[in-house]
C-alpha cells in the first residue's frame, strides 16, 4: 500500500512554519494510531497540519505541527502511542518514504508466473487479469486440478515466460 495522509485545517496563518516530529507505536498499529491523533487533533483543535504514515516503516508515524508542544498534545493518552522523539526530523530525512515512484510493471495476462512468497511460494502459475492501479495480479495455479483464481500483489510475482 501507499502512504497514509490525514491532513487537518488550521487555525495558524500559511506562512507559520512547520515542524515535522516522529510519535513511536507500537508495531503494527500505525494506521490506529494515525485515526486517532487525527480525531484527538481536530477534537481538541490542536494545529496539526498532516499526519503521515508511511509504507513500510514499522512502529513510527510523523506529525507535521506548529511546534513541540502541539504534537505532544494531539499524542497525549492515545492507545498505542509511546511518546514524541526528542530530535525535530528534517524533510530531507524521509523524503524518499514519502514521494513514491512509480515503476513500470511488464506482467500481461496469459504470462506463466512463479509466485515467490506466501504460502504458494515457488508454484508456477498462470496470469488471468492484471490491475495495475491496485497492484495485484490474479493467478490461476498451473498444477491445480481446479482452477482457482489468487490475488496476489505484483512484487509476489516474477515473469518466467510470455504465452504470446
Amino acid at each position: 500500500m501507499t502512504e497514509t495522509d490525514s491532513t487537518q485545517p488550521t487555525d495558524a496563518p500559511a506562512e507559520v512554519p512547520t515542524h515535522i516530529f516522529a510519535l513511536r507505536t507500537t508495531a503494527n498499529r500505525e494506521d490506529q494510531v494515525l485515526a486517532f491523533v487525527a480525531s484527538n487533533a481536530a477534537r481538541k483543535k490542536i494545529p496539526i497540519t498532516a499526519v503521515i504514515s508511511p509504507h513500510g516503516m514499522r512502529g513510527y508515524i510523523f506529525i507535521e505541527a506548529a511546534d513541540a508542544v502541539a504534537a505532544e498534545q494531539s499524542a497525549f493518552g492515545i492507545p498505542y502511542a509511546k511518546g514524541i522523539l526528542p530530535a525535530e526530523i528534517q524533510y530531507k530525512e524521509i523524503e524518499h518514504m514519502l514521494e513514491q515512484v512509480k515503476k513500470d510493471v511488464n506482467i500481461q495476462k496469459n504470462d506463466i508466473v512463479e509466485i515467490i512468497s506466501g504460502p504458494f511460494k515457488r508454484e508456477n502459475a498462470k496470469v488471468s487479469r492484471v490491475d495495475k492501479t491496485k497492484e495485484e495480479v490474479v493467478v490461476e495455479l498451473l498444477e491445480a486440478a481446479v482452477p482457482i483464481p489468487i490475488t496476489l500483489k505484483l512484487d509476489a510475482v516474477k515473469v518466467i515466460r510470455r504465452d504470446e
